[in-house]
């Protein structure tokens, strides 16, 4: 089940990156301590003495009675996020955090994402979700609220997955699942520790997996292989942690429907989908190094190194005349991405003044290095085949944030800071030089604040608040064209800037625990769509924005019933006005529409709301049984900024049943699903300000799965 879970440091948050790489348990006499991680397992005394909005959903909690492909299966129960399937696998998932993510046509952006310590986001704040091993995830945190920024630039909230240590015994296990519409999923992981429990050797944790579906939709079908694996061992005070991760994917994109389209039949496919024959090729590799080490005295230092490169082709539905047209970089998009990084800490730990001192100093730094090309999406008459070339250019992207905390937590209380510097910088340089040299550079920078604390009011209640300030930079494609149609990187695109608040309560209870959480979060250069015509989207900053909401969560265990729950109301706000323009808005892009100071933000319902009763019967005790029912209800989605068309509200049901049996060293379990069991006709997403007005995507209608996984101890 998901817990709100021991943040005694904001140093936590701040370097759990580096931390996750070299976790290890804290030494039993007290000594040199490991690297602080928030750990979903730590001891119920402990949970919640920090003041940032954390919640923790534990690795059996994500595979139980899943199918285990997207990560949105599992985190539909924490508060303030906003995680959909978009049913397009060239698209990755809608992820959205408090409002930050929102506008994301594709991929994830304005969170950072991580996978063992290593970013899954690039420097420019753009990161996928896709290559998460859910198979192999001990635990998955998500991090909201102020202390998010500590992250970094872009960082308006934080998803970390953490993977499995190889348990003694070990164990390897097998599964498979299979859905709808030609859906399945094969994964195998062994798990282990080398050597014997007086004299242990290295720790491992290896997964493979493979995933294919025909896809609801024609155009839609998709596939996708991954490794990972993980090895660690420990020394005389310290440890030392490998991990690899592979993936590579191939898929068909459906792109979205008009409303007129996905009102008389949402099971279609635009022709120009399948006429481009659209469709995304993604390859990755990585590899990550961490090493950690005690200096006696409470010091300690900690370095984590990782690389890796990513390679996509991706073909796009462009008009053969746009891309034709002058300063256009074509359909086809064809991108090479090598990337590096590091993370050092130095950190101390020590009893002062009757209360438990943390601090810690470090430098991060990460760099991307594309070389992208541009072509035609057609030969002549023929479309969906790689033609002239439009683009060609090597684009970086790097940081370096050095930073500091200080945390200093007692029994009745928890007083916690940090800040971080953060400095972003875009170069391009052109190679395309047909239509001149779009070469050119930005830099964005500042510093982001944080300080919090936390009050025990009463034994099982505690209060705490936060405050701090944020920066979000443009990704490299959003600042890939400049203002007024011209080709080059947009320098008069700032970064956003923001400022978030929150304060909360958060108890705990005979029959479990809850929280409440309300927040403000104001923002200035907002960045939004200027001109989004001829297949290609030119940004910029729209002045004042706000985000204010509730969060409440909470679970309650009565006899042989569970209740998870999870409510967000969120008000989301354009302060001030701007000018706008896209194909379905303003055809002439020389009168832009006018946006009016109050409109909602486009992508984000105003409430959000996720229930799941579990029934454990004291008859089915001998199988294993667990029965499940969900309720998932989504507020009205609005598809653009001048609101004139929304996604409705909906409320989606689910049942679910899995079985577990043991015999020896050997575990069988089983699993059968519903969802949508009403099946209700619904936009599960909308893709923001498309020029095309092919807004909607559809959810998935009643759909049924099951799967059985195989486990032997050795």
């Amino acid at each position: 089940m998901m817990f709100f879970t021991d943040v005694r440091a904001a140093g936590a948050l701040l370097c759990l990156p580096l931390g996750a790489l070299a976790q290890s348990t804290p030494a039993a006499d007290g000594g040199a301590l490991a690297p602080v991680v928030i750990r979903g397992s730590a001891d119920a005394a402990q949970r919640g003495l920090g003041s940032a909005s954390v919640d923790v959903v534990d690795g059996r909690e994500l595979r139980e009675g899943q199918l285990q492909i997207n990560l949105s299966e599992g985190l539909g129960r924490v508060p303030g996020l906003v995680i959909r399937n978009r049913e397009n696998y060239a698209q990755d998932l809608q992820v959205s955090i408090r409002g930050f993510g929102s506008r994301a046509t594709f991929g994830v952006r304005g969170v950072r994402l991580f996978v063992d310590g290593i970013p899954a986001s690039a420097p420019d704040g753009s990161g996928q979700a896709a290559n998460f091993p859910l198979g192999s995830a001990d635990r998955i945190e998500v991090v909201r609220g102020p202390f998010a920024a500590l992250y970094g630039a872009s960082s308006g909230g934080a998803i970390l997955l953490y993977t499995q240590d190889g348990p003694r015994p070990g164990e390897w296990r097998t599964g498979l699942a299979a859905g709808p519409d030609g859906l399945w999923r094969l994964s195998t992981q062994v798990a282990g520790q080398t050597g014997t429990a007086e004299a242990p050797g290295w720790s491992y944790a290896l997964d493979a997996g493979r995933f294919e579906t025909d896809g609801q939709r024609p155009q839609s079908a998709a596939h996708r292989s991954t490794a990972n694996a993980k090895l660690s061992r420990a020394h005389e005070g310290g440890r030392t942690t490998l991990v690899f991760n592979r993936q590579s994917a191939f898929s068909l994109d459906p792109l979205g429907l008009t409303r007129a389209q996905f009102d008389a039949d949402p099971t279609q496919t635009d022709a120009s989908a399948t006429n481009f024959n659209t469709r995304k090729s993604v390859s990755q590799t990585q590899a990550g190094l961490a090493w950690d080490q005690s200096l006696g005295g409470g010091h300690r230092v900690e370095l984590m190194g990782y690389a890796g490169q990513r390679r996509v082709v991706q073909f796009q539905s462009i008009p053969t005349g746009a891309q034709a047209a002058p300063g256009s970089s074509g359909g086809v998009i064809d991108l090479d991405r090598d990337y590096w990084g590091f993370n050092a800490r130095w950190r101390l730990q020590r009893e002062w003044q009757g209360g438990e001192l943390d601090l810690s100093a470090g430098l991060a730094m990460d760099r991307q290095n594309d070389a992208r090309r541009g072509y035609n999406n057609f030969v002549g008459p023929t479309l969906g085949v790689q033609g002239t070339l439009r683009r060609d250019e090597t684009n970086r992207a790097d940081t370096l944030d050095p930073y500091l905390r200080a945390a200093w937590t007692r029994e009745d209380w928890t007083l916690e800071g940090g800040v971080r510097r953060v400095r972003t910088r875009f170069e391009s340089n052109d190679r395309f030089l047909a239509n001149g040299d779009d070469s050119g550079s930005a830099r964005y920078s500042g510093t982001l604040p944080v300080v919090g604390a936390r009050w025990r009011l009463a034994p099982g209640l505690q209060a705490f608040g936060s405050v701090g300030r944020g920066l979000e930079t443009p990704t490299l494609n959003e600042a890939a064209y400049r203002s007024g149609g011209g080709a080059g990187l947009n320098t008069d695109l700032n970064a956003a800037r923001s400022t978030s608040a929150e304060i909360g309560l958060r108890g705990r209870h005979a029959d479990g625990l809850w929280t409440a959480t309300l927040f403000d979060i104001r923002t200035r250069d907002e960045i939004v769509v200027q001109n989004n015509t001829g297949g290609r989207s030119t940004f910029q900053n729209a002045g004042r924005t706000e985000r204010q909401g509730l969060e409440l969560s909470g679970e309650w265990a009565v006899d042989e019933f569970t209740l998870t729950s999870a409510y967000t109301a969120m008000s989301a706000r354009y302060r001030d006005g701007f000018l706008t323009c896209t194909m379905t808005l303003c055809p002439n892009v020389n009168a832009p529409t006018p946006i009016p100071a109050g409109h909602r933000m486009p992508g984000l319902p105003a409430q959000q709301f996720f229930a799941q009763v579990a029934w454990t019967p004291r008859w089915a005790a001998p199988i294993g049984g667990v029965f499940t029912l969900e309720a998932r209800r989504s507020g009205r989605v609005y598809v653009n900024d001048l609101n004139t068309d929304a996604a409705e509200a909906y409320t989606l049901f689910a049942l679910g049943a899995r079985f577990e049996q043991s015999t020896g060293p050997w575990t069988w379990r089983q699993f059968v699903r519903l969802d949508n069991l009403t099946d209700r006709r619904h936009a599960g997403s909308v893709i923001v300000n498309e020029g095309n007005g092919r807004f909607f995507e559809p959810g998935a209608g009643r759909s049924l799965s099951a799967g059985i996984e195989l486990t032997r101890r050795f």
